[in-house]
């Protein structure tokens, strides 16, 4: 998916997949919640997110909602928050092992 946001291109075939999440259902299923995180050339993160009609990515068409297919753009402090979220340990110590402390 390609989509420019304040004049920033953010396209998943030239970006690098950091990390995924997935929440299991099929993407027929009202429910169904994909979001991969990715990081551009320039350092840029964001997440494509997808999902159906009774996911967090939904948007009202009229009296109906709808599935919702999207780019979002987050800072570094977002990007690592979401990964340690969905406990992606290996990709925070690889991208932002500069923000970890051994305890």
């Amino acid at each position: 998916m390609r989509k420019v946001i304040n004049k920033k291109a953010y396209d998943t075939e030239k970006a690098e997949l950091v990390a995924e999440f997935y929440n299991g259902f099929s993407r027929s299923d009202f429910r169904y919640l994909y979001e991969g995180l990715y990081k551009t050339s320039k350092g840029n993160y964001f997440i494509h997110a997808d999902g159906g009609p009774m996911s967090k990515y939904h948007e009202r068409v009229g009296n109906s909602t709808t599935g919702l297919e999207t780019i979002i753009p987050v800072d570094s402090e977002e990007a690592y928050e979401w990964l340690e979220e969905h406990n992606e340990t290996e990709s925070i110590e690889k991208y932002f092992s500069d923000m970890i402390q051994e305890d």
